[in-house]
């Protein structure tokens, strides 16, 4: 700890700024003003995620051994030890839209205090002037009239510090910045963070090629989490399109993160980023991957969407093992005695078909074909669900996009359910 002269100060004060990667707690107290450095201070990070998906994404923090964590809404918050965990979380998250490191945390009580409070942050110590910024995030409250004014305060804040400071400000870009700020308030609370990500997630780098209706890849990889799929046995997707649910099974089942082909996250343009942490991280990652332990088949009516999903294939290690053919559902023939089927069914947007007929046909291949499979349909198409001739097990309300779901799962048994039962 270190002291400082005595300050003509009339009450007790107190703010947090980041020099490179230690927090630095400016405390003053008793007309004396204490410095105290704490290297292995906590990081509050809120990893972002679409609306269903929370408990999927707590648990995969979990198996990847973070432990304090709090559920929030389309969200997690986890406490990190370091910037390395936060590289860390961005390569290997499947679940996650973005990861949000917090840098303040105040109250206000009037509009005019919004820009006060962020004069006292020094913005220049998270970015240098030649780096674009935005301000984006969420408003719930009724001290501001207008909904965007608040993201032009905290901006006007950035602006007039970088030009008090170094005598030149740095240019906003809306629309792809390299430095963004995520800004959240609710009544008085407001929240300051870092997006570490920048662009969402689900970009994840390996697609080229997409149908008119994509699966997001984030979606797909929290379905086959949910499915309690165990990459030993069968994975097939009948309706596979462009591969999304086909690829994120590829590389949950490989063990490689879901994000080894992307190369842009907002992390590297920060002015505290250790490039060598990173190629660290990046060189850990199982690269070498000579075969699957299971067998992952994806098939589709249209000869362009598998042209499209092999594409997309070629992009990545793992892309020759995965089987594809241009093969109507009711023409796919399954040998193994069981595994897991996950598959986001058409509703008009690819084939011109009658929904109640497909789903129908869905219902009767998966009865003739997936005997000893659990099956799983993503659909916004509660006819089809009702023609499928089964009764879900589960039901998972979920969002594609903007697009609501449901996501429900069908066990096919030998014989009936009820034969089952009492054989066992």
């Amino acid at each position: 700890m270190l002291f400082f002269k005595k300050e003509n100060i009339k009450e007790a004060t107190s703010r947090i700024v980041l020099i490179g990667f230690k927090f630095v707690l400016l405390h003053k107290v008793n007309g004396f003003r204490t410095v105290m450095i704490n290297k292995n201070t906590t990081l509050k990070v809120t990893v972002k995620t679409f609306f269903g998906l929370e408990n999927v994404l707590m648990e995969e923090l979990q198996e990847l051994g973070f432990s304090k964590l709090t559920k929030l809404n389309r969200a997690v918050q986890v406490e990190v030890s370091s910037w390395k965990d936060v590289y860390f979380l961005n390569l290997h998250l499947r679940c996650a839209l973005s990861v949000l490191v917090e840098v303040a945390s105040f109250d206000i009580k009037k509009e005019a205090d919004l820009y006060q409070k962020c004069m006292q942050i020094d913005w220049t110590t998270y970015f240098t002037v030649d780096k674009t910024f935005a301000v984006k995030g969420a408003v719930f409250t009724e001290v501001f009239k207008h909904s965007q004014y608040p993201f032009l305060l905290v901006k006007d804040a950035i602006v007039d510090t970088f030009r008090k400071k170094e005598g030149n400000r740095p240019d906003v870009n809306v629309k792809s910045p390299q430095v963004l700020f995520d800004l959240h308030i609710s009544g008085t609370k407001v929240t300051l963070s870092l997006n570490t990500s920048g662009a969402p997630l689900f970009q994840r780098g390996y697609r080229e090629d997409t149908g008119e209706a994509p699966l997001n890849e984030v979606v797909a990889a929290a379905l086959i989490r949910m499915s309690g799929w165990d990459k030993k046995t069968d994975f097939i997707d009948p309706f596979c399109g462009s591969g999304t649910i086909l690829i994120e099974a590829a590389l949950y089942a490989s063990g490689l993160p879901s994000n080894i082909e992307r190369q842009h996250y907002a992390f590297k343009n920060f002015r505290t980023f250790e490039p060598e942490v990173w190629d660290a991280l990046w060189n850990e990652a199982n690269l070498r991957v000579s075969s699957l332990p299971c067998r992952i088949i994806g098939s589709d009516r249209s000869a362009e969407m598998i042209t499209k999903s092999r594409r997309n294939l070629r992009r990545l290690v793992i892309g020759r093992f995965v089987e594809t053919s241009v093969q109507d559902f009711d023409e796919v023939r399954i040998t193994s005695e069981g595994g897991v089927m996950i598959t986001n069914p058409p509703y008009g947007e690819r084939l011109e078909a009658n929904t109640e007929e497909l789903y129908k046909g869905i219902g009767d291949w998966m009865k003739q074909e997936l005997k000893g499979f659990t099956c799983w349909i993503i659909s916004s198409s509660e006819v089809g669900f009702k023609s499928v001739g089964l009764k879900p097990e589960k039901k998972f309300r979920l969002y594609n996009g903007e697009l609501e779901c449901s996501y429900r799962s069908y066990s096919i048994f030998e014989g009936s359910r009820k034969e089952l039962i009492e054989r066992t």
